[in-house]
């Protein structure tokens, strides 16, 4: 899974300096930055005055509020401020986290996953699946309802409203970002394609009110955690079938049956949350109200309002942790380690950036096996990573482009475990293999006219100044080692917005730091970065937008495309037959066939799950053994300020689980590292 921000910042996954701040300080001066903060905290005290006095509508129609992070009256108030607003509320659409974090909260779905990361009942209390693997029948909950955003009920919920759900993700033009997770349902895809029009040719069937049928494409043993995202939720069809594309647009063109219900929706304004008391699991759901307010100076402002005891959440950016941990060590804790998302490094395939930088000298290098590998060898990880984890680097280390903690086979082994990784550590950090592959690369490099040093271009967020930071290590690491001979590293300042479509997809980068986010708990997912991809119109390959590997499996169409599309790179198309007939380019393209070949095999094997992690495994190797793509780091555990034990919390390294407010409880005192050692080692015991 890719957030469709166009950005890496949006999910905030990985922590952010504050160095835009500190820039502004030196340049506007300490007194106008003291006064906008100031001014500030008035509007958001303001703000919160005013919410503690009335609602638009609660789930049983009243209009009161409790006072935050107090238990009155069995109201529990949580409190938080938020700095980017949500675009849309249309759960079926959005590939963004932030609105599906609004969906996690007001829409159940059919299973859920507990504390430890185990799938249990949600909307349906109990499933079946057929002998082949191929029909998965779920019996859903008596006396489930829709509500509106005051709390008034609409009507039943029924096995039909899972139906229109997913003819709505299936439907073009609606143009979901989550489409890719329900091809696995029997005809979706063709759907999708206008290949058929009778939606009841796809896999999903209402069989009574309270049985729902899915019939898939081909054995799916993660089908069940894939259950727990957006594009399976539930919608109340007629309210689809009026609204259409505008099912969505604000918190009034949508129904709730969730455990929450968000009754107050003003943009840029305030978001409130109150508790669905109807709700099947509300016994559970001990935080009766959610008030998150908008303020674009969050992320500076919500540390002095924790202090204040005004908000029970925020986050401690690294130009403040270490006052924090001096002055305010009873508020500071962190939050998980995120093996959801894993970081790794790809080398660019079809270079497009500017002749001075030499993108033909690279892409005639980057094909050389002997060349990836020097540079491979020469990056020192953990160095690096101290721009992103300066205090436990180790701690978010990876080894395999699948997380560690991620998935385990039918004997409960971790998939990082399997045999085809086990001399994986051979392949990282090594300065004298790195010399020797450079020595070999040189001589095989100069036979068919690359020159020497090799530019290497380090494309980041201009937003992000951990990515930049990093960078600089990295330029450090690969010179230091390699030598200015062999290669030179440019840092180059992307934009901070639309960044991913004008960069990487783009081609304007030679060695990236990239990453993914696990769409359900199955080596599967981590494959799909690297999919050829066959282009419909043309019927090319295309390959993927994180290096475009797959073009060299024909060389016309490698041509093909920085002939249509790349038309204005003259330096490229000039030098194309002189990539294309590099015995290289012919071997890396092998290569790939091979390697798709792999993950074929181990796609087609859904019956044996450890067979089926032994073939992903193999397939992965492949990647890493022959220096395709680097892994590098799972996101950080993110320092912050909260009154919540994040382990009472729904939690799992895909899905929407872990973005719940259901469970969880307001503190009387902010969680330190103390307490927050005991929860873990609580929940591990308990695990």
């Amino acid at each position: 899974m890719e957030m469709y921000s166009d950005t890496e910042t949006n999910a905030g996954r990985l922590r952010r300096r504050s160095g835009c701040c500190a820039k502004e300080q030196e340049e506007k001066g300490q007194m106008k930055k003291y006064l906008a903060l100031l001014l500030a905290a008035l509007m958001v005290c303001v703000l919160f005055a005013g919410c503690g006095k009335t609602a638009t509508g609660t789930a049983d129609g009243s209009a009161d509020s409790a006072a935050g992070g107090d238990s009155t009256d069995g109201e529990m108030v949580y409190r938080a401020l938020y700095s980017a607003e949500v675009d849309t509320l249309n759960y079926l659409t959005t590939g963004e986290q932030w609105p599906q974090e609004v969906a996690a909260n007001v829409i159940d779905t059919l299973v859920e996953c507990d504390q430890y990361g185990q799938i249990i009942p949600g909307l349906a209390t109990s499933w079946e699946l057929s002998d082949d693997g191929l029909v998965w029948t779920f019996h859903l909950r008596d006396g489930v309802k829709w509500y509106d955003y005051q709390g008034k009920e609409v009507a039943d919920l029924t096995a039909q409203d899972f139906v229109d759900a997913l003819k709505y993700v299936c439907t073009s033009e609606y143009d979901s970002k989550t489409f890719d997770q329900v091809k696995c349902v029997k005809n979706a895809e063709k759907y999708f394609n206008k290949e058929i029009t009778d939606f009841s040719q796809v896999g999903v069937k209402a069989v009574d009110e309270h049985t729902l049928e899915y019939t898939l494409e081909r054995p799916t043993p993660y089908f069940l955690s894939v259950l727990v995202y957006v594009c399976y939720m539930p919608a109340y069809g007629p309210q689809l079938d009026e609204l259409k594309d505008q099912f969505g647009v604000d918190n009034t063109k949508m129904y709730y049956c969730g455990a929450y219900i968000l009754s107050d929706f003003e943009p840029q304004v305030k978001h409130v949350y109150v508790k669905n008391k109807n709700n099947w699991d509300a016994d559970r759901i001990y935080i009766t109200r959610i008030e998150r307010s908008y303020n674009a100076e969050a992320d500076t402002l919500a540390p002095v309002m924790a202090l204040r005891g005004e908000i029970d959440y925020c986050k401690l950016s690294t130009d403040v942790i270490d006052e924090w941990k001096t002055s305010h060590a009873d508020y500071v804790s962190r939050n998980r380690v995120d093996n959801m998302w894993n970081y790794f490094y790809c080398f660019d395939f079809r270079p497009t950036y500017a002749a001075e930088w030499g993108p033909e000298n690279w892409a005639l290098a980057v094909m050389n096996s002997n060349f990836r590998h020097s540079i491979m060898s020469a990056f020192d990880r953990l160095y690096c990573m101290t721009a992103v984890e300066p205090d436990d680097p180790e701690s978010i280390l990876q080894n395999t482009i699948t997380p560690s903690d991620f998935a385990y086979d039918a004997d409960g082994n971790d998939f990082v475990k399997q045999s085809a990784f086990a001399d994986i550590d051979q392949y990282y950090f090594n300065k004298d293999k790195a010399l020797e592959y450079k020595a070999k690369a040189v001589e095989e490099l100069t036979a068919i006219g690359v020159t020497f040093p090799v530019t290497v271009v380090l494309t980041y967020n201009s937003s992000d100044t951990d990515w930049e930071n990093e960078y600089v290590l990295l330029k450090q690491q690969l010179e230091g080692v390699l030598g200015t001979d062999y290669v030179t590293c440019v840092l180059n300042a992307g934009p901070s917005e639309n960044f991913l479509s004008a960069t990487r997809a783009a081609g304007d980068y030679s060695f990236m730091r990239c990453r993914w986010g696990a769409d359900y708990v199955d080596p599967e997912t981590w494959t799909d970065p690297f999919t050829a991809n066959i282009d419909v119109d043309s019927g090319r390959y295309i390959g993927s937008s994180y290096d475009r590997a797959a073009l060299t499996i024909k060389a016309d169409d490698y041509k093909y495309w920085y002939t249509t599309t790349d038309g204005n790179n003259a330096t490229m198309i000039a030098n194309i037959d002189k990539i294309t007939s590099s015995p290289y380019f012919k071997e890396f393209g092998e290569f790939y066939t091979k390697y798709y070949a792999a993950v074929d095999a181990a796609k087609a094997e859904g019956i044996d799950i450890n067979k089926r992690y032994a073939l992903f495994a193999d397939a992965e190797a492949m990647l890493i053994e022959n220096a395709c793509v680097v892994p590098c780091f799972v996101g950080s555990a993110n320092y912050q300020a909260t009154r919540i034990n994040i382990y009472d919390g729904q939690w799992s390294p895909s899905g929407i689980s872990r973005l719940r407010y259901k469970w969880l409880k307001v503190g009387d005192s902010f969680i330190d590292m103390d307490t927050l050692a005991k929860n873990r080692e609580a929940w591990e015991k308990a695990r």
